[in-house]
């Protein structure tokens, strides 16, 4: 499929380990030269690390796309930087940290242990690309 504005995609250098997977924020073409191809300008923004990415390859490059799941956990319990979560199917997971990637991250995770402090019922919102899980977003269940 084609790549599009709000899709995703792998941006950086190197082999596909090297690379991050990116939600695109801009992107545009360059026409037809005298001496090749029309040009791609991609700018993405790291989905974990909020950092940002740009690349230039060629219209008809081949561009790898991460495969990335959200899955939404109950939060049961937070030990330190650690949180202990429920899932679906009633099975506990301890090996998610609080979130502290980037700084909205700590934001985040500050926003979390209050409502969890204060009592509410937290779902937290995993995402998973490239070996990576992070916790990204929370909600707040009705009482």
């Amino acid at each position: 499929s084609s790549l599009r504005k709000n899709g995703f995609v792998l941006l950086g250098s190197g082999d596909i380990a090297e690379q991050h997977p990116c939600k695109i924020v801009d992107m545009s073409t360059s026409k037809t030269g005298k001496h090749g191809g029309a040009k791609v300008h991609l700018v993405g923004i790291d989905i974990f690390t909020e950092k940002k990415y740009e690349q230039i390859g060629g219209s008809t490059d081949n561009m790898n796309v991460p495969i990335i799941t959200r899955t939404d956990y109950q939060l049961i319990d937070i030990d330190k930087e650690y949180v202990t979560v429920l899932d679906s199917n009633g099975d506990t997971r301890s090996d998610f940290k609080l979130p502290s990637m980037c700084d909205s991250d700590v934001e985040l995770a500050e926003h979390i242990k209050t409502a969890f402090d204060e009592g509410k019922d937290v779902t937290v919102s995993v995402t998973s690309a490239m070996g990576v899980d992070a916790i990204k977003a929370y909600k707040i269940g009705k009482d």
